[in-house]
């Protein structure tokens, strides 16, 4: 699959909403409280989507959005993958994006929430060179107040531009 990476255009942002509230409700459905769910509507993801503009850089196929992740300074702050994208290096490459903008911001070590049981994306954090760094609370964006929820934290360094090691080394 043929993709590139740019930064989203205003009228982008409904693609990216779909792609986030799908992919949010798969992957959190069945392991976030009920409250946290009913705060999370289509409206709230395109809302969110807008006003992350910013921060986020899109993978498309000509117009169509693959996918996405939004960096908040040294935070991976949200990544998805529409379905019909997955298992086909989108994810990789938004998130190797993501690790260099963290990195040109002066930031040395990255982290990123998951979700308490989201197995399949911790699974990816670890495949991609991010180690658990063990539980936190953090304070979830919604529309009407902040949300407190448990979360898996995952930290990666990201060097400073070391040599690289001998051969055979």
């Amino acid at each position: 699959m043929a993709f590139t990476l740019d930064t989203p255009t205003t009228a982008q942002a409904r693609q990216i909403a779909a792609i986030w509230a799908a992919g949010w409700h798969e992957a959190h459905g069945d392991i976030v409280p009920a409250e946290l769910r009913a705060l999370r509507t289509p409206q709230s993801f395109h809302d969110r989507s807008l006003s992350n503009l910013t921060l986020t850089r899109v993978a498309c196929d000509g117009a169509e959005v693959l996918g996405f992740c939004m960096v908040k300074d040294d935070e991976i702050y949200q990544m998805y993958v529409a379905p019909q994208a997955r298992g086909a290096g989108v994810a990789a490459a938004l998130m190797q994006d993501g690790e260099t903008r963290i990195r040109a911001a002066g930031h040395h070590r990255a982290w990123l929430a998951c979700a308490i049981g989201n197995t399949r994306a911790a699974r990816f954090y670890e495949k991609s060179g991010w180690s658990h760094a063990g539980r936190q609370v953090v304070d979830l964006e919604t529309a009407e107040s902040a949300f407190p929820l448990e979360i898996w934290r995952f930290e990666k360094p990201l060097g400073t531009g070391a040599a690289p090691l001998a051969p055979g080394a």
